[in-house]
C-alpha cells in the first residue's frame, strides 16, 4: 500500500532547478519545505532509488535495495498502519534517528553509482559538495543504510572522501589541492561536472586536517564544505520539525562530549536523535573526526526556532 500511494504522488511531482532558493522534502507524499537546494528522485540527474535498473551502465535489473513502507515498532502501530498507510502522523511516532554518513566516494554522483549499481544499498539524502540534497526515496519508506536502525530513522550520504589513519596523508588527501590562498577542493573533470553548481569552488571548513578518535583508533580527515554544513543544519532542522521524536542533539558522554565511539544495544534503544554511523556500528568510522557536531547542532537550533 505504501509503495503505491509513494509511487503516485512521485508521478506528480513538478522539476524545480533552483539555486540557492529553498526547496522541499517529500513526507508521505507530501511536500515539506527546506532552506536548503533540494533534487528530488523525479528530477534530473534522477538519482531514483525506487528504479530496480542501474543508473550508469546497461546491466539488467538488479531488484529492490529499499523496503516499501516502514517495518512498524508496534502491533498497535501495524495495526493503524494496515488501516490507514504511513501517513505523516503515523511516521512521527516511528522515526526518531537521523544518521550521518560520509560517502567515501567524494561526490553525490559516485555514490549514487556506488549504492545503486553496485551495493544494493540505498540511503534518503545525498548532500553533494556544493550543499546540494538529492532526495531519493520518500520518507515515508524505509532505506538500507543503517542495518538495524532502519525501521526508525532517516540517513544522509554526505559527499566526502572520508577519514584514515594519520599516516595515510595520500588517502585522506584525495580530492584536495593546495594553493597560495589555502587547501581547496580539486575539481577537475569529470568531478565538477557532477556539481549541481557549476560555478562551485570549494574549501573545507578548517583549513588544516582534524585529527581524533573513532572507537579508540586515530584518523585524520579534512573538514567537510561550509556549504555543506548549511544544508544539513537546514535539513536537520526541517526533519526535527516532521519527526518530534528527532531530539538536536547527538550521543554525549559524562563530560558532555559528542561520543566517539558506538552506543550498546540498550543505548541504541533509549537514544532519539542525530547520529553518526559510528555510533550505530563498531566497524564504521562515518562521518569521522573533523565532523563538527557542535557547529551543526547549533546551527539546526537555531533554523528550528527560526525556520
Amino acid at each position: 500500500m505504501a509503495l503505491f500511494f509513494c509511487a503516485c504522488r512521485a508521478a506528480s511531482l513538478e522539476p524545480s532547478l533552483r539555486w540557492p532558493a529553498g526547496g522541499e522534502l517529500v513526507v508521505a507524499g507530501e511536500r515539506v519545505p527546506v532552506d536548503a537546494p533540494v533534487v528530488l528522485w523525479t528530477q534530473e540527474p534522477f538519482y531514483d532509488a525506487y528504479s530496480e535498473q542501474p543508473r550508469f551502465s546497461a546491466n539488467g535489473p538488479l531488484g529492490k535495495r529499499y523496503r516499501p513502507g516502514r517495518e512498524p515498532k508496534t502491533s498497535e502501530l501495524a495495526a493503524r498502519v494496515e488501516q490507514d498507510g504511513w501517513t505523516r502522523a503515523l511516521l512521527a511516532e516511528q522515526v526518531d534517528l537521523f544518521v550521518i554518513h560520509y560517502d567515501a566516494c567524494g561526490t553525490s554522483r559516485e555514490c549514487f553509482r556506488v549504492l545503486q549499481d553496485e551495493r544494493t544499498l540505498s540511503v534518503h539524502f545525498l548532500l553533494d559538495l556544493d550543499g546540494t540534497l538529492y532526495q531519493t526515496l520518500d520518507l515515508a519508506d524505509q532505506a538500507w543504510h543503517a542495518r538495524s536502525a532502519n525501521p526508525r530513522a532517516i540517513g544522509v550520504e554526505v559527499a566526502h572522501v572520508g577519514a584514515f589513519a594519520p599516516e595515510e596523508r595520500a588517502a585522506f588527501s584525495r580530492g584536495y589541492e593546495w594553493t597560495e590562498d589555502g587547501v581547496r577542493l580539486a575539481l577537475e573533470r569529470p568531478r565538477a561536472e557532477s556539481l549541481r553548481r557549476r560555478d562551485f569552488h570549494g574549501a573545507p571548513a578548517r583549513p588544516a586536517p582534524i585529527e581524533g578518535e573513532i572507537h579508540g583508533a586515530r584518523f585524520a580527515q579534512y573538514d567537510f564544505t561550509p556549504e555543506q554544513y548549511e544544508s544539513l543544519a537546514a535539513l536537520t532542522a526541517a526533519l526535527a520539525r516532521v519527526f518530534p521524536k528527532i531530539a538536536l542533539d547527538a550521543p554525549r558522554d559524562a563530560a558532555g562530549r559528542v561520543r566517539t565511539e558506538a552506543l550498546s544495544d540498550d543505548e541504541k534503544a533509549r537514544f532519539h536523535g542525530v547520529l553518526g554511523h559510528y555510533h550505530l556500528q563498531t566497524d564504521k568510522r562515518d562521518p569521522g573526526p573533523a565532523f563538527d557536531w557542535e557547529r551543526l547542532l547549533d546551527a539546526a537550533r537555531a533554523r528550528a526556532v527560526s525556520p
